[in-house]
């Protein structure tokens, strides 16, 4: 049995099995998309899912009705770290981070090289993991707001209990209202930030590592004959705002990375930081700078106490991969493992995360499912994800229907390695209201990247070539040479704010996204 008190062994001791992933591939071009119209299912009793999940199991990856009657619907586990940024995995091809579980479920999935979260800020992101949905359309900008009522029956935990699956969520419920104890068949949840240490218990146990712990009785207690869904919603590598330290990792790492010298960003320089407009210098990104990274010790000192958080989370991922094993359910159990948003090592000569850079959007993403072939395992996958495709993929994989509203797209067709028509563009919002946060909106394309900020009068404008310039270095939206593509992406921008006024959570509509 793998030990569950000393994370330090899970990390250096990785199952075989499940070993680091080798290269990456960033550059491969995106494919466009074109949406495909799905029928909603409106599940009348438990019992009717059910039998319905039977009959699904295995169609996803092309079998027969008669093999799917067969298997039993596969177990799912989403994953979910906060303010994980795209490249803090050593599968992402960071070269400080030590993250061999999670590299593991890499080497043995597939992993997308271009995800990204649609809204960057804790409450809004999970509301669109949850729902399949952008903030326009889901109505949570901000902290403090539930679910809306007419929404929430369809949020993928509510679909996959009515359908007969066992459900469990551990960690930060990051929403507004009351906790959803009785809408979970296993609740472990808290509100708001939630705390590191300190829990009340005497143990004083690190709360990655508590989160482990429910994790491993979840599977412990979940039974053969009945599918289970567990959401573990990580607080690492959040930082514990309330305390002047900030990055608050468990004690057994903490010689972790100390002879490691972690490389600066290129654009963390004044002269970077400069380039900003007036009032972003002056933008609770650069407040938060200040506690984290405004001297070189200083950032040396962050940035390997982030690293550290990552490697408790990926500590508890090896032991919810051991738990699995050893309950002989690792080969039918899906596992998605992303982040809610990305988050600034000091790029910019900012921190925390709010703003349309690419250290802000861009998250890490796989997807491990032992029903995939051999060829597949390993493979890096370059179409467009989002955070939003969250909610039906992990739909499709328990064989329910998708409603036809949803504006997140399943995922399992890219996990396949198929060719298929797929997303060019999407929509960026972040509309939280705070006074020294800029609201902004924009469209991320293939190679372009606009954004505005609508609280300047008029609209601060911003665009970007991420295909020429990937670090952000030189913005377009002046140069007498772009004005037609400036120009093009404001329609587009209109196009989508547009759309998504159109759209409502009805079974006679189906979602169109402009792109």
């Amino acid at each position: 049995m793998a030990c569950v008190d000393d994370e330090l062994s899970v990390m250096k001791s990785p199952d075989l099995s499940f070993s680091p992933c080798a290269t990456l591939c960033y550059d491969t071009p995106m494919k466009s998309y074109t949406p495909n119209r799905r029928r909603f299912l409106q599940t009348s009793s438990t019992a009717a899912a059910s039998l319905f999940l039977n009959q699904m199991r295995g169609r996803a990856w092309g079998e027969t009705t008669a093999s799917s009657e067969s298997r039993n619907p596969p177990n799912i586990i989403f994953l979910l770290a906060d303010d994980l940024r795209w490249d803090g995995l050593g599968c992402m091809g960071n070269s400080v981070v030590q993250t061999p579980r999670i590299d593991g479920l890499s080497a043995n999935g597939v992993t997308f090289t271009n995800c990204f979260c649609t809204t960057p800020i804790c409450a809004v992101s999970r509301a669109s993991f949850f729902t399949g949905l952008y903030a326009r359309s889901h109505g949570i900008h901000g902290f403090g707001k539930p679910l809306p009522p007419e929404i929430e029956p369809h949020s993928y935990p509510a679909l996959l209990r009515t359908a007969g699956y066992r459900t469990g969520f551990i960690g930060k419920w990051g929403l507004g209202g009351e906790l959803p104890k009785d809408q979970f068949d296993f609740f472990s949840g808290f509100l708001g930030q939630g705390w590191y240490f300190n829990h009340g218990d005497g143990k004083n146990k690190h709360l990655t590592t508590l989160m482990g712990d429910d994790a491993v009785r979840f599977i412990d207690e979940s039974g053969s004959s009945q599918p289970f869904c567990l959401s573990v919603s990580f607080k690492a590598p959040h930082v514990q705002d309330q305390d002047s330290k900030q990055f608050l990792y468990n004690p057994i790492y903490q010689d972790l990375f100390r002879d490691v010298n972690v490389p600066f960003p290129k654009t963390g320089t004044d002269e970077y930081f400069q380039m900003l407009p007036p009032w972003l210098q002056t933008s609770e990104g650069r407040v938060r700078w200040e506690k984290r990274f405004a001297t070189p010790h200083l950032f040396q000192e962050s940035a390997k106490s982030y690293f550290r958080l990552i490697a408790g989370v990926d500590a508890a991922v090896g032991r919810i991969i051991d738990r699995l094993k050893e309950r002989g359910l690792q080969d039918n159990t899906v596992i998605i493992f992303t982040s809610d948003n990305g988050f600034y090592l000091g790029e910019h000569g900012l921190a925390g995360k709010w703003f349309m850079h690419e250290e802000s959007v861009r998250l890490p993403l796989i997807v491990y499912d032992p029903r995939m072939p051999a060829e597949r395992k390993g493979q890096r996958e370059a179409g467009m994800a989002l955070n939003i495709d969250i909610s039906p993929t992990i739909l499709s994989a328990a064989g329910i229907e998708i409603p036809p509203w949803l504006q997140g797209r399943d995922l399992f067709p890219l996990v396949r390695g198929e060719r298929i028509p797929w997303r060019k563009e999407w929509f960026f919002e972040h509309l939280f209201e705070h006074p020294r946060i800029p609201r902004s909106e924009g469209v991320y394309g293939n190679p372009w990247k606009y954004t505005r900020y609508i609280d300047q009068d008029p609209d601060y404008e911003m665009l970007f070539n991420i295909e020429n310039d990937a670090l952000e270095e030189h913005d377009l939206a002046r140069d007498a040479k772009c004005q037609d593509r400036l120009q093009s992406m404001r329609a587009r921008t209109e196009l989508w704010i547009e759309t998504l006024h159109k759209w409502r959570p009805e079974p006679d509509f189906t979602w169109v996204d402009p792109s």
